[in-house]
């Protein structure tokens, strides 16, 4: 009997501390299940400010507050495209990447779906000025007449109407199978011009002594040369397909000693027409030639692809640093390429360089102009600047 009693005892007992566990179970679920009836506080007194920035193209910066706000979403829509910033803080910017009017909308949230908004529009105006074709551009990049522990040495601002017999000289003619390159102009004196400030070397497709088209090839061989420094070259190039500008400086010994055994610092080449990866209007290239330790012809080579645009649409600064241990190369002050030249196989880029600056057509690198090509084309230079230690 006492048996049968301490059995049912102990059931009961089992079947209470069950119980009693679903039933905390069930209660701390609940507790942590959402009170559909609790009251949500909705940020108030939303404020926001919106600033344009003059001088970077499309910039929208946006300031807002509000009480009991916990975070804030920014929904700005591009060309059917929505982008939304979060922040703790209020703070958000974008860049619109063209002309146009515009709708953010600003969200202070409590929670996720609770919030307040509010709907800005902005205008976006372009204040890039219009570019007549053929002619120089009226904005871009440019860089100081100084810099700190450098010495101004040499500059061609390309004031007057002419060309300074004192700095330059044309090269006139094909060259050897094309300069070297298969090119198919024909260099003149007559494609070169100096006003305003810029020289314009201009190509155009034109029939002259046998060949199908013309530009121009000026040369500082022999009237000034220089080794190491800073150089600076303020530039807009032409551009399409078969079109190839170059900046760039050969060894003062190239007539005793010939390529590549002088040595070649192309500070700028481009070669024009639809963009991939190491070819196109958007893209400079910085490259050195030079004998090896078996006199065979080497190079090293890197390249800049520009993020908005081509190379056509406003001034770029292209500039080397150059020193006893090496080359480095930049457009507008960023830095893209560099090479060590401490090894003694790199002897040329020891001695000193003149310049040359010229438009090819056509040619092995680039390959030949097609229907999309427009003629004429020009190179615009600014200045030219040598600045030494």
């Amino acid at each position: 009997m006492n048996n049968e009693f301490s059995r049912i005892s102990i059931k009961l007992f089992r079947i209470f501390i069950f119980i009693f566990f679903i039933s905390s179970f069930l209660n701390a679920c609940k507790k942590n299940e959402p009170d559909e009836n609790q009251t949500v506080t909705l940020p108030s007194n939303l404020e926001v400010t919106i600033s344009l920035d003059s001088n970077n193209f499309g910039f929208v910066g946006i300031r807002a507050s509000a009480n009991n706000a916990n975070f804030y979403t920014f929904r700005f829509v591009e060309n059917e495209i929505e982008n939304i910033e979060q922040s703790n803080n209020g703070e958000a910017s974008y860049t619109f990447k063209t002309a146009g009017v515009y709708t953010i909308t600003i969200r202070a949230h409590a929670l996720d779906d609770k919030y307040v908004e509010k709907v800005e529009i902005v205008e976006i105006i372009s204040n890039v000025p219009v570019r007549i074709p053929g002619a120089p551009p009226v904005i871009g990049y440019s860089t100081p007449l100084s810099y700190p522990n450098y010495t101004l040495v040499w500059q061609d601002e390309f004031d007057g109407t002419a060309l300074s017999s004192a700095n330059w000289k044309y090269e006139i003619g094909t060259g050897s199978n094309g300069w070297g390159n298969s090119e198919l102009q024909y260099y003149t004196d007559a494609n070169t011009k100096v006003e305003n400030g810029v020289l314009t070397i201009i190509a155009k497709k034109q029939i002259y002594n046998s060949s199908q088209y013309t530009s121009s090839r000026i040369s500082s061989y022999g009237l000034q040369s220089f080794k190491y420094g800073r150089i600076d070259i303020r530039a807009a190039l032409p551009f399409g397909q078969g079109i190839w500008p170059a900046l760039w400086m050969l060894g003062d010994d190239f007539t005793n000693i010939g390529w590549p055994q002088c040595g070649e610092i192309d500070i700028m080449e481009m070669v024009g027409g639809e963009s991939s990866e190491r070819k196109g209007d958007n893209i400079a290239h910085g490259t050195v030639h030079w004998a090896d330790a078996n006199d065979s012809h080497a190079e090293l080579s890197g390249y800049k692809k520009i993020s908005n645009g081509i190379l056509y649409d406003e001034y770029h600064v292209f500039s080397i640093i150059w020193d006893k241990d090496g080359i480095t190369w930049y457009i507008d002050d960023q830095s893209f390429h560099s090479i060590d030249i401490r090894d003694g196989q790199f002897e040329e880029f020891r001695q000193s360089q003149f310049f040359i600056f010229n438009v090819a057509v056509g040619g092995k690198w680039p390959g030949n102009p097609n229907s999309t090509t427009t003629f004429p084309q020009q190179l615009h230079v600014d200045y030219v600047r040598v600045f030494q230690k």
